[in-house]
C-alpha cells in the first residue's frame, strides 16, 4: 500500500509547540542549529543498524530508512534553501514534493548502510551554510507563498528533523 501524502502544512510549528515531538520553535537558537543537526546523525546511524530498519511498521508509515533517506534530502534542501536567501533578494524556492521524491529514488529500496554515510556530510552542508548567514532576516518564498526568513527556515527545518527522530523512536 502506498503511503498517503502528507499535505499538512507544519509552519504552525514556529508559533506553538509541536504535541507530537514536544519541538518548540521559541528554544531553538538558529546560529547553532547546524552543531544540532549534526549531533542527530549518530542516532540515525544507530537506528539504521536496527536490523528491520528497512521495513515498514504498517502500511501507513515510512520505515526507518525512508525517513533517513528523507531527513538526508531536508538537510540538503535546507541548506539550498539558506544559500539562495544567502545570495539572492527574496528567491522564491522551487517546489519539493516530498512524496514524489521518496518514490522516484527509491527510499526503500536504498542501502541503509549507504545511507547513514550520507547524513554526515549533508548535516555539515546544512551547518555550513548556517553558519555562513550574517542576515537572519532575510527572507525566501516556498511555493505556496510562505514566507521565511533565514532564521524561521532554519527553526522550521530543524522541527522536521526532530520530528523525525521522534517517529522512529531514536
Amino acid at each position: 500500500m502506498a503511503i498517503t501524502p502528507d499535505t499538512k502544512d507544519w509552519t504552525w510549528v514556529l508559533q506553538e509547540p509541536c504535541e507530537e515531538c514536544g519541538f518548540d520553535a521559541a528554544g531553538i537558537e538558529a546560529r547553532r542549529a547546524g552543531d544540532e543537526a549534526r549531533a542527530m546523525v549518530p542516532r540515525w546511524t544507530e537506528a539504521l543498524a536496527r536490523p528491520d530498519a528497512g521495513e515498514r511498521p504498517d502500511d501507513s508509515t515510512w520505515s526507518v530508512l525512508e525517513y533517513a533517506c528523507h531527513v538526508r534530502d531536508v538537510l540538503l534542501l535546507f541548506a539550498e534553501r539558506l544559500r539562495l536567501i544567502r545570495e539572492h533578494d527574496a528567491p522564491e524556492f522551487p517546489n519539493w514534493d516530498q512524496d514524489a521524491t521518496a518514490a522516484q529514488t527509491g527510499y526503500a529500496s536504498q542501502d541503509p548502510r549507504a545511507v547513514a554515510a550520507e547524513l554526515g556530510p549533508a548535516a555539515d552542508a546544512f551547518a555550513a551554510e548556517i553558519a555562513a548567514v550574517r542576515d537572519w532576516s532575510r527572507p525566501g518564498l516556498r511555493s505556496n507563498g510562505s514566507a521565511f526568513t533565514a532564521d524561521t527556515l532554519t527553526r522550521y527545518g530543524m522541527h522536521d528533523l526532530l520530528h523525525h527522530l521522534h517517529d522512529v523512536r531514536a
